[in-house]
């Protein structure tokens, strides 16, 4: 049996029997794996709290047919705490992670991982709104996946902008030649937050009004969930507590 060291990210966990965990994790070299943490659950579990969605950690583990086995886990950056304390922080990072999952299916990238990273981190020290934060991650997540949306151009026949109609299904703006029904008109300063929000420009960011904010983080949740072809779990819960 292999044995294997590797930064990873915990992504979700699932009980396995009467004491251990199944672990979904982002790991920097070997894209998503699912192992066992043995007697995770027990309170004199060696692994202690570490093994919590939203913690990074270095791992040991054991390679298995179809579930590896960590056998040793450090502490790089504990998350959960800090963001389990707040629904709306919790809220948005479990969309994160869900997000996440769904990317990393089937392929290794050091730039997810990197990303995830750098974002949960951001959610749990509170120093941007948590809906700016996800609407960040989600977009620049998206376009490492290969799905940048098109903001200064016509998704579909590359005119020049600026235009005020968003269409998830085209892959951005559209022109008036190539408007879709069901397209999402906008006002400029929400394309101008979504270009920021891209491209992580948080000084711009700053200076959008609350409406646009909102108006953006609607844009970005109807246009992740068109590209993962499903509806997120997390996020509908945050829709109904708004």
């Amino acid at each position: 049996m292999r044995t294997y060291t590797d930064q990873a990210i915990v992504l979700r966990t699932t009980k396995l029997g009467e004491a251990d965990m199944i672990l979904t994790l982002l790991t920097l070299e070997h894209g998503q794996v699912r192992a066992v943490a043995k007697g995770l659950r027990r309170t004199s579990s060696k692994f202690g709290a570490r093994l919590t969605p939203f913690n990074r950690v270095k791992l040991q583990l054991h390679s298995g047919r179809n579930l590896d086995t960590v056998t040793q886990a450090a502490s790089l950056s504990l998350n959960a705490p800090r963001i389990a304390c707040d629904y709306e922080r919790y809220l948005s990072g479990q969309v994160m992670l869900e997000t996440a999952e769904k990317l990393s299916e089937g392929e290794a990238s050091r730039s997810q991982y990197h990303l995830l990273a750098g974002a949960i981190p951001a959610l749990a020290n509170r120093a941007h709104r948590p809906g700016m934060v996800l609407s960040s991650y989600l977009l620049r997540t998206l376009a490492i996946a290969g799905w940048a949306p098109a903001l200064g151009e016509c998704a579909l026949c590359g005119a020049d902008g600026p235009f005020k109609v968003f269409s998830a299904p085209a892959g951005g703006v559209v022109c008036e030649n190539c408007q879709l029904s069901g397209g999402l008109h906008i006002s400029m300063p929400v394309i101008e937050l979504l270009t920021a929000l891209l491209a992580g420009q948080w000084p711009q960011v700053y200076q959008a009004d609350p409406l646009t904010q909102g108006i953006a983080e609607e844009v970005v949740t109807a246009y992740t969930e068109w590209v993962l072809e499903r509806k997120l779990k997390s996020l509908s819960v945050m829709a109904r507590k708004a």
